[in-house]
């Protein structure tokens, strides 16, 4: 779920684009999902829809990517099926460029060729992140405000062998959801009101591969 899909529409070398604006929070096993009757904009929120995703990530020897502050992705199961790459931050968000799902596990040659603005390297397994995603969307009068995803994730980082396993929440914004800064600002603010009045408490992790890693 992004803010604004652009799909380029340029044939099957060409990625999806989209901007993801997302806030991230951590949660216990036993914590209930949040009320989000009182936040602006939202009339409703669907059945949860669960997606089963396992993802594989690829850095150099000496972290390239994840210096340049990108990432490398691999991912199966869900609607967005593919090779991924989140580019460094922009203001409040990220660009994500998609690419189809391979055969073979084997970079697709679009892929190595963006990667290599950043780094021409060799690419190696740097985690995989094992994900029991609940997807809901909250709706409002426009379409889809945002989309809220409570993730039971366990990761392995692929250099040690080291495993964790933990719950986290995402809010990423949807097509409906607020354009203008203020609005967005009182959004945000109201999710996190309703995530601590369930339990839940700010991200400690920047992301899953920064958190599956140990930072």
């Amino acid at each position: 779920m992004s803010t604004d899909p652009v799909p380029t529409g340029a044939g099957a070398d060409e990625p999806s684009r989209a901007f993801e604006v997302e806030r991230k929070y951590d949660a216990d096993a036993a914590t209930p999902l949040p009320d989000w009757s009182a936040v602006p904009g939202v009339t409703a929120v669907t059945e949860g829809e669960h997606r089963a995703l396992d993802a594989r990530y690829l850095d150099t020897a000496d972290a390239a990517l994840a210096r340049a502050g990108v990432a490398l992705r691999r991912r199966t199961g869900g609607p967005d099926a593919g090779w991924h790459i989140k580019g460094p931050r922009q203001g409040d968000g990220r660009l994500e460029l998609g690419w189809p799902l391979d055969e073979d596990g084997t970079i697709p040659a679009p892929v190595a060729e963006t990667v290599a603005q950043w780094t021409r390297a060799p690419l190696a397994p740097l985690a995989r992140i094992e994900n029991a995603r609940t997807a809901y969307h909250l709706l409002g009068d426009g379409g889809v405000v945002a989309e809220f995803v409570d993730d039971h994730v366990r990761a392995t980082d692929e250099r040690t062998g080291i495993r964790r396993e933990w719950r986290e929440w995402e809010m990423e914004l949807g097509p409906a959801a607020p354009t203008d800064a203020a609005e967005r600002a009182d959004f945000f603010a109201a999710v996190e009101r309703a995530v601590v009045a369930a339990g839940g408490r700010p991200a400690s992790s920047a992301s899953k591969l920064a958190r599956a890693l140990g930072f």
